[in-house]
């Protein structure tokens, strides 16, 4: 049976057109926000005086009246300024004078001028992306009339450097004596062809990473790393007890933590980095069975076996790519480290066989100083290094597989107890 009624349709707006609801909600949600803009801004400068006057007359009565106390006098106003919406804006502040003559501050502008978030605002908008130059424009606007100051580019970014000066005194300043650190994270990363930055994160024994220091030198070498851990040394890092230090393949750093370390410390070489160099010296059609060797030697649980895959992967490229042999060879046993503290097939020994933990630091660094275009001096270097590590501890979370820790620390602690009971002869042995 057919229906004979006629099918209605829903007309639908012209393409670009607001339907009149759409039209209403618009027109509310501005009145809402002009309100809204109303109250903060203008109401709020409006409270400002009107709080300013009452603290005045409380202390010298009202106008052509005496307080009863005879202790202060009205003093007119005097220019200044309030920070307000990222800016300094003008104001008129009352002024009250004691009878002896002296400045009297009034309460309610004592503490708002006690507290300046100019300079921390100024960090802020530089650390998400906002430019000095276009600083101005990223800020609310404000009501007609109202003169302000300290947005312009110089300004912002005088404030930025005395903001990031003093992050870099006090991130370098820190009491490390209070931390239970078990594991030291060091890597370099090249900011320009003059300046490299090499930091420091530890992990203490509840699995929480610390930012530790930073040091600027000109290249990766031994001096620069060696510098950094004599400072972190300086402020309360302990050298008296086995720490596990993960460090990538560069010998500067190895060199450096056994200087001032000495025979408590344990080197990790990062896997990947090894996986890394080693196929980098070999050729495309070479690289796919290298790798899954590689790959079964950091897999497998017995260190012993694991050792023995990679000697055997080394003797056969000696002949045709000495080169890869060579990377295999190089510090081999240190890239099998957690192994032979019994650690194998642990989330602990996957999360500490690279050196990952820091290097996700290291991309924060790059990707805040990324927008720096010239970099005028290794001061600057250290303030936007000091400022990126600080931003990126407010992400810092418990590494993974930190409830495996006790047992990296009873290896650790194992391994102290040997070297208290070793002769000179056997020390050198086990440090080798």
């Amino acid at each position: 049976m057919s229906n004979n009624r006629k099918k209605t349709t829903r007309k639908q707006p012209a393409q670009g057109s607001v339907s009149p609801l759409r039209q209403l909600r618009l027109a509310l949600g501005d009145l809402v926000r002009e309100a809204l803009y109303d109250t903060v801004l203008v109401n709020g400068m409006e409270h400002v005086i009107e709080q300013l006057e009452r603290e005045r007359t409380e202390l010298c009565g009202g106008w052509h009246q005496h307080s009863g106390k005879d202790s202060a006098y009205r003093g007119g106003h005097v220019k200044s300024s309030l920070v307000l919406g990222g800016r300094r804006v003008s104001v008129a502040r009352p002024r009250v004078r004691s009878t002896r003559g002296a400045e009297v501050m009034l309460p309610s502008w004592a503490a708002w001028s006690a507290t300046d978030p100019l300079e921390r605002r100024s960090l802020e908008q530089m650390l998400v992306g906002v430019s000095s130059r276009q600083y101005e424009r990223s800020l609310e606007a404000l009501p007609e009339g109202l003169k302000t100051r300290g947005a312009r580019k110089s300004a912002v970014s005088r404030r930025f450097i005395q903001a990031t000066s003093k992050k870099l005194s006090e991130f370098l300043a820190r009491d490390l004596s209070g931390l239970d650190l078990k594991v030291l994270l060091l890597d370099g990363v090249h900011v320009t062809t003059e300046h490299t930055i090499v930091a420091a994160v530890g992990i203490d024994a509840t699995g929480t990473k610390h930012a530790l220091g930073l040091w600027e030198g000109a290249t990766e070498n031994k001096q620069t790393c060696k510098t950094l851990l004599e400072n972190l040394v300086e402020r309360g890092l302990r050298t008296d007890r086995t720490i596990l230090a993960v460090i990538d393949g560069s010998k500067a750093l190895a060199q450096a933590v056994r200087a001032v370390f000495g025979k408590r410390v344990l080197i990790q070489r990062c896997q990947e980095h090894k996986r890394r160099n080693v196929l980098d010296a070999l050729p495309e059609h070479k690289r796919a069975s290298v790798r899954r060797t590689l790959n079964t030697a950091f897999k497998t649980e017995d260190h012993v076996r694991a050792r023995r895959v990679l000697e055997n992967l080394a003797r056969s490229l000696e002949v045709q790519h000495p080169g890869a042999a060579a990377s295999v060879r190089e510090g081999l046993d240190e890239m099998l480290t957690l192994k032979m503290l019994g650690l194998s097939g642990t989330l602990l020994e996957r999360t500490l066989s690279t050196t990952n933990l820091i290097e996700n630091l290291i991309g924060q660094m790059q990707r805040v100083s990324g927008r720096v275009k010239r970099w005028r001096h290794g001061q600057m270097v250290l303030r936007w290094g000091a400022v990126s590590i600080m931003e990126a501890e407010h992400g810092f979370r418990r590494i993974k597989g930190y409830r495996e820790l006790p047992q990296l620390i009873a290896a650790l602690q194992r391994y102290d107890r040997k070297l208290d009971r070793a002769t000179p002869e056997s020390v050198v042995a086990l440090a080798s």
